[in-house]
């Protein structure tokens, strides 16, 4: 018995002395990240640019668990380990060391992004390199994130031994399942695969201006198999990314963000055309959302009672347009019913002697 117990002792001893290496370790590893992170950010906030500091931020999370792995696993080839307990630790050594690299390669493809969006400003006026930037960006960031998590799966499942004994067998088996799986999830496959095709031909891009599904609205988001529209009412309207591949749709800032809008209203065939001409020159050229470009106004059509005008104008973006044909529709309105009372449509009619009436002509 007092053998026994002198081995118990000593077996108890032996776990407390891991057990405290492992917790030293542990706190040697978070002092080290501790003082490793403070440089790095003095460093950073030393430099002009940002960049460094999105790069540091992201790589905080995974870095401290790095430290951590490092730390045990230093330790722990200072210990003398039983044979089951190495084999044990050798097992989740192969799970959480493809993990911490994995992590640590998404976040520095993310910091990437994160860098490509600083460094793009979408807010300024001419902003279609920055969001042709952004939207190549933002989907090959996920394509590689992806792909990065897909490899980081197979190197924590070849950690196991038996999984990679029979990885030949199931091989052979993969072109068949692969079928079978391709063949059910094929809407998922098209527009995956268009997901890539988009982030290379651009048909849209981030904050584009469109209509589709006679909705208008703009591109919130673009993800690998769907995209976001955010509708002008605050709606969102999800789309496959197939169709804007497939379908017609119109795009209004494709090539730059500018546009001409167009203003329709009528009036009676009588009224001064140049008079209110002068009018809308003056409306136009006062209105701040008018980029000085162009505007006119013609007559576009005529009717047996009244004469389409229509009044063009240019703005920066497809928002301020809309403003702008708003401003100039309401202040013509309002010239025409205060100042040209004679402008607005009327039906003439004409009676004979017999008290009976018939519409005529509509000439003055």
């Amino acid at each position: 018995m007092v053998i026994g117990d002198l081995g118990l002792s000593h077996l108890w001893e032996q776990r407390l002395a891991a057990a405290l290496t492992f917790a030293i370790a542990i706190v040697i590893a978070l002092v080290s990240y501790r003082v490793a992170m403070l440089a790095l950010r003095r460093f950073t906030e030393r430099t002009p640019t940002r960049a460094d500091n999105v790069v540091v931020e992201r790589i905080a999370a995974p870095l401290r668990w790095i430290f951590v792995a490092v730390a045990l696993s230093m330790a722990g080839r200072a210990i003398d380990l039983p044979k089951y307990q190495a084999a044990f630790a050798q097992q989740i050594a192969g799970f959480v060391i493809p993990a911490l690299v994995g992590w640590m390669v998404i976040a520095m493809i993310r910091a990437v992004n994160d860098i490509v969006d600083l460094r793009y400003d979408v807010s300024v006026a001419d902003n279609l390199k920055a969001r042709r930037k952004r939207t190549r960006y933002a989907i090959l960031t996920r394509i590689a994130v992806i792909c990065v998590v897909f490899i980081t799966l197979c190197m924590m499942l070849l950690s196991i031994p038996a999984i990679r004994s029979v990885g030949v067998t199931l091989m052979a088996s993969a072109g068949l399942a692969g079928l079978a799986v391709g063949a059910a999830a094929q809407p998922a496959l098209k527009n995956l695969i268009a997901g890539f095709q988009l982030a290379f031909t651009e048909p849209i891009r981030l904050d584009d201006v469109v209509i589709i599904e006679g909705e208008w609205g703009r591109i919130e988001e673009i993800r690998l198999t769907y995209v976001v529209v955010r509708i002008w009412d605050e709606r969102r309207l999800v789309v496959p990314v197939s169709k804007f591949l497939e379908d017609s749709f119109q795009n209004w800032t494709r090539s730059n963000a500018q546009l001409l809008g167009s203003v329709f209203f009528y009036v009676d065939p009588s009224a001064d055309v140049a008079r209110l001409r002068e009018r809308a020159g003056l409306i136009v050229q006062d209105n701040p959302r008018w980029d000085k470009r162009f505007w006119n106004l013609q007559v576009t059509d005529t009717t047996v009672d009244a004469l389409q005008l229509r009044v063009l104008a240019t703005a920066q973006d497809a928002s301020i347009a809309f403003d702008l044909r708003c401003d100039i529709r309401e202040g013509l309105m309002r010239y025409i019913a205060t100042e040209m009372p004679e402008a607005i449509v009327r039906r003439r009619v004409q009676a004979d002697g017999f008290g009976h009436t018939a519409v005529t002509d509509s000439q003055p």
